[in-house]
């Protein structure tokens, strides 16, 4: 099933009705920053928002607003609180976040499956042209 930002299903054009794994990237966490921001908050556990920023080669600002989209969405909560003298924020993965991330992943793994099986995935993907076939 889509995720919040998915479209709908679509049948395979073999005649399987088993919508194509596209149909399930879900667009809140498939964008490139984003899903970076999840994988770094999983393997951390809890990660300060400066280390994201160099990580991900973000400016301020541009990452601020990512991991809005983030929070708003309930798939990470932001704490601010200080480290000594200086003011701090940290992102850590919820619950809903570890599921949105661990379902994006199996819909990749999916999707690089159809690319690697010996057929090239021709059972699951539209006919070739003359001017494709090897």
């Amino acid at each position: 099933m889509p995720g919040p930002g998915g479209s709908g299903p679509v049948g395979a054009p073999d005649g399987n009705d088993s919508p194509h794994p596209v149909t399930g990237l879900d667009d809140v966490v498939h964008q490139r920053v984003r899903l970076g921001i999840l994988t770094i908050a999983h393997e951390a556990r809890r990660v300060e928002f400066g280390f994201l920023r160099t990580q991900l080669a973000l400016t301020a600002g541009n990452l601020s607003q990512h991991v809005a989209v983030l929070e708003t969405a309930g798939l990470v909560e932001v704490e601010k609180g200080y480290a000594g003298k200086r003011g701090r924020t940290w992102i850590t993965l919820t619950e809903a976040g570890q599921t949105a991330l661990a379902a994006e992943v199996a819909r990749l793994k999916q999707l690089i499956a159809r690319i690697e099986t010996p057929d090239g995935g021709a059972g699951n993907a539209l006919p070739r042209t003359p001017e494709e076939t090897p």
